[in-house]
């Protein structure tokens, strides 16, 4: 099975309550994503996906996406201090397994900060411990 291959998550929104991670790598694998809220953006991503448990940060990215920013989007958005922290603080409390085949640890992610003007509703750039991600969620509108 030569070529690329793509993966649109949650293509009808039947699903409310799932958070993932993509971790960037050459797979041959781009999933894709509509986020930004109302603003309906469309993303990309090669890499593999992680399922990540994380229910309270769900809810927390909820409040600030769709509650604080409304669910339009932050597209040309200056983030201030204090929402970049929360934002920051949001991303650090999910747990991200990192497995080196044998062993298993629980890590936390990171916001990636050199690229925060991409963060959005159901699409946060993050480090994982196996490198560069995206956070993925589910989108609101």
């Amino acid at each position: 099975m030569a070529g690329q291959r793509f993966v649109f998550l949650d293509p009808d929104g039947a699903s409310e309550e799932w958070i993932y991670v993509v971790v960037e790598a050459a797979t041959g694998v781009s999933y894709q994503q509509q986020y930004g809220g109302t603003a309906c953006r469309q993303g990309r991503v090669e890499g593999y996906l992680v399922p990540v448990y994380a229910p309270d940060e769900l809810d927390g990215l909820c409040e600030m996406f769709e509650g604080h920013f409304r669910g339009a989007g932050t597209w040309n958005h200056q983030w201030t201090a204090d929402e970049s922290a929360k934002l920051r603080e949001i991303v650090a409390g999910v747990t991200f397994w990192a497995c080196d085949g044998t062993n298993e640890e629980p890590r936390s992610l990171r916001l990636d900060e050199d690229r925060l003007a991409e963060a959005d509703e159901a699409w946060v750039p993050v480090t994982t411990p196996d490198g560069p991600g995206v956070l993925l969620w589910c989108n609101s509108d």
